[in-house]
């Protein structure tokens, strides 16, 4: 295979992968996919809460019953289809976390324990923690020095 390109091979190849997204849609169905994800939540709480549980329980609960079937569904295979679809409304709610965390680990099982699952689990979750935890330490010191 050939890998010496004219520029204009390059930028007729930049053009056809650059092409933008109908975000008039895409927004639409991520806010939707999102809310029912959220609605699945929160219907969540009400059964736990119902069957007994306090709110706080309850709202634990759920958040873990999202996490496994987030995972479980991953593992099936139909989160992903599902993600074609709603976009950015499967990322955001806890299941799209849940997702980041139980892909790399069913991609890089064959690998092994260690080097497969045990050094690939969070590549994709990684930086989200990573950043995350930088961001609460400066929005708590600016808390602190400056809204106290």
């Amino acid at each position: 295979m050939d890998m010496n390109i004219s520029r204009q091979q390059y930028s007729q190849m930049y053009k056809e992968a650059s092409k933008g997204t109908k975000w008039w849609l895409t927004v639409p169905k991520a806010f939707f996919f999102g809310g029912l994800i959220c609605m699945l939540g929160q219907s969540l709480i009400d059964m736990y809460k119902a069957f007994g549980l306090e709110q706080k329980s309850a709202s634990l609960a759920s958040s873990v019953t999202l996490i496994f079937l987030s995972a479980f569904f991953t593992a099936l295979g139909l989160y992903e289809k599902l993600a074609k679809h709603a976009g950015a409304g499967t990322l955001v709610p806890i299941t799209g976390f849940a997702n980041s965390v139980a892909a790399p680990a069913l991609e890089f099982k064959t690998e092994g324990w260690i080097l497969g699952l045990g050094a690939k689990i969070f590549i994709i979750s990684g930086p989200v923690i990573l950043y995350g935890t930088l961001a609460s330490i400066v929005y708590g010191l600016i808390y602190y020095f400056f809204l106290l």
